[in-house]
């Protein structure tokens, strides 16, 4: 294949791209998890209490930035402008290159300022919000750009080259989907064909968050398989400016309308063998595992998203009046503030949680990184709804507008807008639910996944059966009992406020959760990876109940240290009891829900059986191609790059 010939998006079936994806996972498990063995029915609170906290050092440097990174963002960030104009200066993006906010995850000696992922998250929490658009600036250029793939497969020459740039000057990217490639990678159609010392990229990306004004991008491709070469999807290190790379197009949100998200075309873009990442073949391992940390950048701003509702939500019921008395006396919005302050308090106790261990990296944390990132996207989101329900008809109103007729300029339904697509990118709602089931399945596939193989011989099955045997033989009889049934069990969380019957409960749970799991693959078998509704609401469960668990740490942690600890225990309580309904809710809908009858309805509607049904309108769609064409070649598009020096 020569270097100059295009390739055709591959055609890939549904077992190939599962395989391509298992592949990229890592297949053992060499640290403990506590989310793991919350999933096996196995309820590990000493992986976690007493929490783990940062060094003294590494806490001083980390808000002795985050005092200068304030008075940053109060002095010379204005959210509305940005909002407005849906641009960040270029001044403000300067600022934060001479504060070292674009270096904050990258070692002190390639100059960056070392932050723990914990401070790094804190930082992101208050820079995003003053405004959303920066938070996504600095998270897409640290959390998944260049600097983290670098600092995880990257060679020291590599480092030495790229990390002082990223640290100071350049801004990075991270470059995998495509037009017509989402969450299934095995049909990623970008090539990088080897010729001589270099590879030759050809491809179209979208949804390239900071690559419109990226110096640096990290670009997933295909390498064809050849002699001396294992071929695969690899990641390179492209320099933005490189003869051939052209950013058609920045592209406009609902939400986050500052963010620098464009489509950028490779037409024959040379690339050192030097700036390929790792091995051929290691793209997606390397995507995964930057992202297994990566994640936890979007908890944070969820985090702060929940802290400004609650804020917003305080003062505005206390200054609303509505028959006779503060709306937040009324019990319907009562509700609603204890949600967004008992949830507020859970998401920050599992993002700190999830981050302490992640520096510690004592755990691994794939399930806990993406739990959070599942649990706090979703429940981001309720707190922004609820919080514009709270404001009524000013909720709905934007900001502009009311400042305009002279009333406070209360950003709500920005927020609304910002939080949504955090429940699709790094991974969907529905993505993330089948990839931490698949996790959480593991220790089952691991000892049995041959016998629901149709593909295995009977050689095979009879060898998985033994071996399944004699795993389920020893961990069934353990789900039946535990501490969870002794009424004095983590007695050191009962003060004033209870916290020892909530962890209690957790244990049971898990070992319902662990038994139901085991029910569900004796029925369905081979047909469980298609149960997806079935799946996704173990996965909720599972979230849940880490969400409790690190509710209570967090809060006997801040009661140890005398830190708000019995307002700390209130709040963990509250949570608590709301969680366990949600749990409850759960369970109930594992054995009792519409799963057949909506997929009857789904085959009816795409058959056109209900077409009928959609007749009284008129739909405002221009024409056009549900997705854009991507066929390699050259750019026939202006080139909107817009480098910011």
């Amino acid at each position: 294949m020569s270097a100059s010939t295009p390739s055709s998006r591959p055609a890939v079936t549904e077992r190939e791209a599962r395989e391509v994806a298992e592949a990229a996972r890592e297949q053992h498990w060499r640290k403990p998890s506590f989310a793991k063995e919350l999933f096996l029915g196995r309820f590990r609170l000493d992986l976690i209490h007493p929490h783990p906290l940062p060094a003294d050092e590494a806490a001083q440097r980390g808000e002795e930035f985050l005092a200068k990174l304030r008075d940053f963002v109060e002095t010379k960030v204005d959210g509305a402008l940005i909002e407005r104009e849906a641009r960040i200066p270029d001044d403000v993006i300067d600022g934060l290159k001479e504060l070292g906010a674009f270096g904050m995850k990258i070692a002190t000696k390639y100059g960056g300022l070392g932050l723990t992922q914990v401070y790094y998250n804190k930082a992101l929490a208050l820079v995003g919000s003053a405004s959303p658009a920066i938070g996504v600036l600095l998270s897409a250029h640290q959390s998944i750009g260049v600097p983290q793939p670098l600092k995880l497969f990257g060679t020291d020459e590599q480092r030495e080259r790229f990390l002082p740039r990223c640290a100071r000057t350049d801004i990075s990217a991270f470059l995998l989907t495509e037009p017509d490639v989402g969450s299934d990678p095995a049909r990623l159609a970008t090539t990088a064909v080897p010729d001589g010392d270099d590879y030759v990229l050809d491809g179209v990306k979208l949804w390239t968050t900071n690559g419109v004004v990226a110096d640096l991008l990290v670009v997933m491709a295909r390498v064809p398989r050849s002699e001396g070469h294992r071929g695969g999807i690899t990641a390179f290190v492209v320099e933005t400016n490189s003869p051939g790379v052209t950013v058609e197009n920045r592209n406009a949100f609902m939400g986050l309308r500052g963010i620098e998200n464009g489509v950028t075309r490779f037409h024959q873009v040379r690339v050192p063998a030097a700036n390929r990442v790792g091995e051929e073949g290691q793209g997606l391992k390397i995507a995964l595992t930057t992202l297994n940390t990566g994640r936890l950048s979007l908890p944070a701003s969820c985090v702060a998203a929940g802290k400004w509702c609650l804020k917003i939500a305080r003062e505005w019921s206390a200054a609303r009046e509505q028959w006779g008395k503060p709306v937040a006396h009324h019990e319907a919005v009562g509700s609603k503030i204890s949600f967004i302050a008992a949830t507020t308090f859970a998401l920050e106790a599992v993002t700190d949680l999830a981050s302490q261990m992640a520096d510690e990296d004592r755990n691994d944390i794939r399930i806990e990184g993406a739990l959070a990132k599942l649990y706090a996207s979703e429940m981001a989101w309720l707190m922004a709804d609820e919080l514009v329900q709270i404001r009524g008809g000013r909720g709905f109103e934007t900001a502009e507008s009311l400042r305009a007729r002279g009333e406070r300029g209360v950003p709500a339904e920005q927020l609304l807008r910002d939080l949504r697509i955090n429940r699709i990118f790094e991974g969907s709602t529905e993505i993330m639910h089948l990839l931490i089931a698949r996790e959480a399945v593991d220790a089952h596939l691991t000892v049995a996944g041959d016998l629901i193989d149709p593909e295995k011989s009977l050689g095979d099955k009879a060898k998985a059966g033994a071996n399944a045997g004699v795993f389920y033989a020893k961990w069934l009889p353990r789900l039946i009992a535990g501490p969870g049934q002794v009424p004095t069990s983590y007695g050191e969380f009962k003060h004033a406020v209870d916290l020892s019957g909530h962890l209690r409960y957790v244990e049971r749970t898990a070992r319902k959760l662990a038994r139901s799991t085991f029910y569900g693959m004796t029925r369905w078998q081979g047909r469980m990876e298609s149960k997806q509704g079935f799946l996704g609401r173990i996965v909720d469960i599972g979230a849940e109940l880490f969400a409790m668990s690190a509710a209570c740490v967090r809060a006997e942690l801040l009661r140890s240290q005398d830190d708000h600890g019995r307002e700390a225990y209130q709040l963990a309580d509250v949570f608590c009891r709301q969680s366990r309904i949600r749990v409850e809710e759960l369970f109930n809908r594992l054995w009792a829900n519409t799963d057949d009858v909506d997929r009857t309805v789904v085959k009816g509607v795409l058959s056109g059986t209900y077409e009928w049904l959609e007749q009284g309108i008129v739909d405002p769609s221009t024409d056009g191609p549900w997705i854009a064409d991507a066929t390699p070649g050259p750019s026939r598009r202006e080139n909107v790059h817009r480098p910011i020096r």
